[in-house]
């Protein structure tokens, strides 16, 4: 095995629970160098610090799996970990087939993804480490699951960074193109070949409640709505009526889909276009809505893109205050991990006060907790839900 030993006090973050190593934190590696391989970590004199795997192409160079020195290379290691992150999820969702069965480091398993919708199971594996032990990942997601099939979304460029290929393909079994997923008494259509990240989105679900109390009555307007989740949950709830808006074709065709799925189509329609043009024309209309929904993808790709992205928070976030009824509510979300939780706010802030719109508010939320959070870890948390509004 690969002996990896870290430059001198290049250990205290690895000490205190973060599990990457990065190339210009090693001292020296004694071993194989193959992209993957099982690596044990030390400091500089050597003391032990955990296993993992080691990609020399990678910056970050080594992901720790283990605090002990331990095989990473057997099917019962995958088993035991996958079990454990599985008894999690039926423990706080013990009435849903469909969840994030395992988030990465979260379940000390960086650079594997697997997302349960029913009977299937939608896997990525992102790192050259967790490539290598696809086989290992298999049997043992087959022996706790017994799934119909498995699909592997490695359509992702974080892979291209590992030396890696994207691609989709089936893993395992049969995998038909769409699942149906349940959620808050709701169902909704997911493309596993196909839609965005392994098919659906899951790390919401909590924060689509928010609309139980603040929608009944009320126009709404979701905004970057793809599969209309937002605006379906709000036609559940009570609107009075909704009007989701998405750039691609193929996501408002999705979207009525899930509308007429469940019987929403007498509240809830959907338009083809650009959000950030449509909020402008909807003021010039001089229209106002109870509740507005921003859900846009992510912004921000990397550090150096944090300014540009922000101006584009700015821009909607304040088109959307000016849209807001006296007493209105404004839901606004990133999912953008460089994006943290106070520079948020303080975009919010400027947002309002370039909309001349004095705002209060209500509550900051996270994402679902299937998508758990380390603290030890802070790459583990990047969804911010913020509900504010209009006074």
């Amino acid at each position: 095995m690969i002996k990896i030993f870290l430059k001198k006090n290049e250990d205290r973050r690895i000490r205190s629970g973060h599990p990457w190593v990065f190339s210009n934190e090693i001292s020296r590696i004694e071993g194989d160098h193959d992209p993957g391989a099982a690596c044990e970590l030390y400091d500089l004199s050597g003391g032990l610090l955990g296993t993992g795997y080691h990609n020399p192409r990678s910056l970050i160079a080594v992901r720790l799996l283990s605090r002990q020195q331990e095989s990473i290379n057997t099917v019962d290691f995958f088993e035991q970990r996958i079990a454990a992150a599985l008894a999690h999820r039926r423990s706080i969702y013990p009435q849903l087939d469909s969840y994030r069965l395992v988030y990465g480091e979260s379940d000390h398993l960086p650079g594997l993804v697997v997302d349960k919708y029913g009977d299937y199971l939608s896997v990525q594996l992102l790192s050259a480490g967790m490539d290598r032990r696809r086989g290992l990942i298999l049997e043992a997601l087959q022996r706790l699951l017994a799934p119909r099939g498995i699909i592997a979304r490695n359509d992702v460029a974080v892979r291209t960074m590992e030396g890696l290929t994207e691609g989709v393909e089936l893993l395992a079994g049969e995998v038909p193109q769409t699942v149906t997923m349940q959620e808050n008494g709701l169902n909704f259509e997911v493309d596993l070949w196909q839609g965005q990240k392994t098919g659906g989105f899951l790390d919401q679900k909590e924060n689509h409640r928010l609309l139980q109390h603040i929608a009944k009555d009320k126009e709404v307007l979701d905004c970057f709505c793809y599969s209309g989740s937002w605006a379906a949950h709000a036609g559940f709830f009570g609107a009075r009526s909704v009007l989701g808006l998405d750039i691609s074709a193929k996501a408002v065709a999705l979207a009525k889909r899930n509308a007429a799925r469940n019987g929403l189509t007498d509240r809830v329609r959907f338009e083809e276009c650009d959000a950030f043009d449509r909020l402008r024309s909807l003021k010039l209309e001089g229209r106002s809505f109870g509740v507005v929904v921003l859900d846009p993808p992510a912004f921000v790709k990397n550090r150096k893109a944090i300014a540009e992205a922000t101006k584009g928070y700015i821009t909607i976030n304040r088109r959307a205050l000016e849209l807001l009824e006296p007493g209105g509510y404004l839901i606004t979300c990133s999912c953008s991990y460089h994006m943290g939780r106070e520079p948020f706010r303080e975009m919010l802030e400027v947002a309002g006060r370039q909309a001349k719109r004095e705002v209060r508010l209500i509550t900051c939320r996270s994402q679902a907790p299937d998508h758990p959070v380390l603290l030890s870890f802070p790459e583990s948390e990047y969804l911010k839900c913020v509900v504010l509004q209009a006074v």
